[in-house]
């Protein structure tokens, strides 16, 4: 079902099973941008009625078209994972040649076969910032409460999510498998900025802060201090990621281009300064200096 198609946070999945070494993936960008298109496309023409999730009871005969089966889909899913993997092993060269390849690569890390979905997704290049859900957390219908209406094909991406193969015989068009996976981006994304609010969510972003996952402030003056993912809007698709220095209390431009085209709602506007309320001992000092422009080393009068 998603064998030799982008994936969905915009970088090209490898083939299934051993030939992802012979495979090699698209653009990462040009996929994320079609397959967003299409989601678009979608949400345009579906009314607001249309759009709410699918009832688990109407699922048989919700979607038609000749191509492959769902049960078939989430096999075929796990087989373009594990060739995923192979084809990020054959990549690691070198510094210079993975840097060159970068945009080749579907996947940072992977454990193979039995890789879930949440972990080959924040795997995947350009989504570091992610965390890992927890799937009980998944799995109470309380924490996602109201994002079936927000999210196209809503029980079908949830189930691409949880990694549940479906008993139903439907079948899919290829338009529909991007809707779908690009819909399950976009669930876990609003799961995602829920979860990142809660002990476990914080504390699984804790352990990314103090890796350096989100980059360091490119301020001269904040001396490379470790930043936060911040989102400038919690409406989806209003803007991309930004990263907050809690030392200048500036935002920036993540350093990655793939890590750039991440929507911002997916973490939202609270969660840096909630993270930092939580853990008091984190916050650095204000930063005091700040550079004074000079000619011929005299100080610019300011009129």
């Amino acid at each position: 079902m998603y064998n030799e198609r982008g994936g969905p946070a915009g970088v090209g999945r490898g083939g299934g099973g051993g030939g992802g070494g012979s495979l090699k993936s698209e653009i990462g960008a040009l996929d994320r941008k079609r397959v967003n298109d299409a989601l678009d496309k979608h949400l345009e023409k579906t009314s607001p009625s249309a759009s709410r999730g699918l009832n688990p009871k109407d699922k048989d005969g919700r979607l038609s078209g000749p191509s492959t089966s769902t049960g078939r889909a989430a096999s075929d899913h796990r087989d373009s994972r594990s060739g995923a993997a192979a084809l990020s092993k054959n990549s690691k060269c070198s510094d210079e040649e993975s840097e060159t390849d970068s945009e080749g690569s579907d996947v940072s890390g992977s454990d193979g076969d039995d890789t879930s979905w949440i972990s080959w997704f924040c795997n995947l290049r350009g989504n570091e910032f992610f965390c890992e859900v927890d799937d009980e957390y998944i799995q109470d219908d309380f924490n996602l409460c109201g994002l079936s209406g927000q999210v196209p094909y809503y029980d079908y991406a949830l189930d691409l999510i949880l990694d549940v193969e479906s008993s139903h015989g439907d079948t899919f068009t290829e338009e529909q498998n991007e809707l779908i996976e690009s819909a399950a981006e976009m669930l876990y994304g609003l799961i995602h900025v829920r979860y990142i609010l809660t002990s476990k969510g914080m504390a699984a972003m804790l352990e990314k802060y103090k890796n350096y996952d989100f980059g360091r402030c490119p301020r001269v003056y904040c001396s490379g201090q470790p930043c936060l993912p911040v989102g400038q809007s919690d409406i989806p698709r209003s803007s991309t990621v930004k990263i907050y220095c809690p030392k200048c209390e500036d935002v920036y431009y993540p350093r990655s281009k793939y890590q750039g085209n991440i929507d911002g709602a997916y973490f939202g506007t609270t969660f840096p300064h909630l993270f930092l309320m939580t853990y008091r001992n984190l916050r650095p000092q204000k930063a005091v200096q700040n550079y004074v422009p000079r000619v011929f080393g005299f100080k610019i009068h300011k009129p």
